[in-house]
């Protein structure tokens, strides 16, 4: 038998590997061009991913996470989990395409509170008017030793006055703790605040709602969480 040089080698696997990427973009080409024509609207869609499960794509639809089959026939929504391990793998991916640099996030724009050591530390973009954020700040209640820098959200109708007032007041974070736990409403005040340069960083980290808390590890987390559950981030983003 003949023998394959190693050129002949190394050619023929360039040839298999490009074969193969090119079947790989046509894949994700197809899929893009029939989810846009069944979802009108749905945007450029530049994340279209083969994931190493079952034939599924992984696209990013609104800063949201989904799967698609090889056809781009079916959307789907929600958590893979490996039966083996019960490991959540879409939890995990999540956290690597939505990871933010927490070092680099502006935080002279927060108000900030020390707590305990203070060793570990989050952000939290948060609402006064937000139903969920005043929910979650019971529970920031019962854990310490963390640094919590708070960044003032506005959006909800009526929210720049007051967030006005809280920034404007001696003591902004315990003005902001005493209107979202005790219901005391600040006094009426002016002066100049950064809440624009806070909208401004919320629309270019995405950020589509409040509250929505970001860990030291750079992992986003939205919506209300228990205190367990941030004791268990917390520690995670510490161990990193």
């Amino acid at each position: 038998m003949k023998k394959l040089s190693v050129f002949n080698i190394s050619t023929f696997i360039a040839l298999f590997l490009c074969a193969f990427l090119s079947t790989a973009h046509a894949g994700e080409a197809e899929i893009r061009k029939s989810l846009q024509a069944k979802f009108p609207g749905i945007g450029a869609l530049d994340h279209v991913v083969r994931t190493p499960f079952a034939d599924l794509y992984e696209v990013i639809i609104d800063e949201q996470l989904m799967y698609t089959d090889s056809k781009g026939q079916y959307l789907f929504e929600g958590s893979v989990y490996d039966a083996k391990t019960r490991r959540d793998l879409s939890k995990e991916r999540r956290r690597q395409l939505f990871k933010i640099d927490f070092d680099k996030l502006p935080l002279d724009l927060a108000v900030k509170k020390v707590k305990g050591n203070g060793k570990r530390r989050m952000a939290l973009f948060t609402d006064p008017n937000c139903s969920f954020c005043k929910k979650l700040e019971g529970e920031l209640n019962k854990v310490t030793n963390v640094t919590i820098y708070l960044f003032l959200y506005p959006t909800f109708p009526g929210s720049p006055d007051i967030v006005r007032n809280v920034l404007c007041s001696k003591d902004p974070y315990k003005t902001w703790e005493d209107m979202m736990l005790n219901d005391i409403m600040p006094k009426r005040m002016t002066c100049n605040t950064n809440t624009e340069q806070v909208l401004a960083l919320g629309g270019k980290l995405r950020i589509n709602g409040t509250p929505n808390m970001i860990f030291a590890s750079g992992m986003q987390t939205p919506g209300f969480a228990p205190a367990e559950a941030l004791e268990v981030s917390l520690n995670e983003a510490a161990s990193n």
